[in-house]
């Protein structure tokens, strides 16, 4: 989805009926798909605003009234309780971590302790902050790791990322790499995931390397020292 398309969507304006009539979500989908016929529409969910809906296309969340008269993109807050609650930014983490958990294929895995505490990367093996992010990472216990490889500083990266890949062991093949500066001796052809990769980092919005989820689809930034990450992870509410 092209961010203009994304900023000719923010320009709309939010506008509701005082009364409206429920509004069929296929007939909804069909007017959004003619309007971006580029767009991928994910879900269209009535919100428990009148006349609001909540459209999700492309891991984007963007809300409209049943016409398609009006849009608004942008964090919609319901403020019924005592603390005011951040929908959008709860929905977007909650795609977010749906996306990364059935993604998990395309991940080299590590474990740790007993793994219990999930946390996804995106990296490069060229990136300076990812060698670095790795000894901080070394330090935390008791963690599942989840790392995309995500190439985007040179063509060596691309090579280098293969052949990690395309290694019997990928663990080793990325610790060798990152913290010991070996690259895996292979042709590094084999079926890799580097697009799906790259796919899964542009619908987040990732802008670099490294790229750090929680299991709850939070970003917690890139090169986080280890009491950070621990601290963290200690946020993540428990399933």
């Amino acid at each position: 989805m092209s961010r203009i398309l994304v900023a000719t969507m923010a320009a709309c304006l939010l506008g509701l009926l005082a009364a409206p009539a429920r509004a069929d979500e296929a007939d909804l989908r069909k007017a959004f798909q003619a309007r971006f016929p580029e767009a991928t529409v994910e879900s269209i969910t009535r919100t428990p605003f009148t006349g609001l809906y909540e459209i999700v296309f492309d891991g984007q969340v963007v809300y409209a009234d049943e016409k398609l008269n009006y849009m608004f993109f942008g964090n919609l807050y319901d403020m019924r309780g005592r603390t005011e609650r951040n929908l959008t930014r709860d929905r977007t983490a909650q795609l977010t971590a749906e996306s990364l958990s059935k993604a998990t294929a395309s991940a080299i895995k590590r474990v740790r302790g007993n793994g219990k505490r999930t946390i996804y990367t995106f990296e490069d093996p060229n990136c300076g902050y990812c060698k670095a992010f790795q000894k901080e990472l070394a330090k935390v216990n008791d963690v599942t790791i989840y790392t995309f490889l995500w190439p985007i500083l040179s063509p060596d990266s691309v090579d280098k990322s293969k052949a990690v890949w395309c290694a019997k062991d990928r663990v080793k093949a990325w610790d060798d790499v990152l913290m010991r500066g070996v690259v895996p001796q292979n042709d590094g052809k084999c079926e890799t995931p580097l697009e799906k990769n790259k796919e899964l980092a542009q619908r987040f919005g990732a802008r670099g390397t490294p790229a750090v989820y929680l299991a709850d689809g939070r970003q917690i930034g890139g090169m986080v020292p280890a009491d950070k990450i621990e601290e963290a992870l200690s946020s993540v509410p428990a399933k």
